[in-house]
């Protein structure tokens, strides 16, 4: 049973935080590379940017897809 302060989607914005950030750590790649990674691709991201953003794990779909794409992710297990 959820409590009434707890987002119903806190669980999947759980996972996806540790997904991403399981992707950067297993290709070694930081904040601060992830953000010259996106900002050539048109994004306007920083390091500190990105850190609160995905520590929050509150960021949507696309900039998900969009970090994954950077990254070299081609596929992603989702375990829910």
């Amino acid at each position: 049973m959820m409590s009434d302060d707890v987002s119903p989607t806190a669980f999947y914005e759980e996972k996806a935080k540790n997904i991403l950030k399981g992707e950067l750590k297993r290709r070694g790649i930081t904040y601060a590379l992830l953000a010259e990674r996106l900002n050539e691709r048109g994004a306007h991201e920083s390091e500190r940017n990105l850190a609160n953003k995905i520590s929050r794990g509150s960021f949507t779909a696309a900039f998900f897809m969009m970090c994954m794409d950077v990254i070299g992710v081609r596929q992603v297990s989702l375990e829910v």
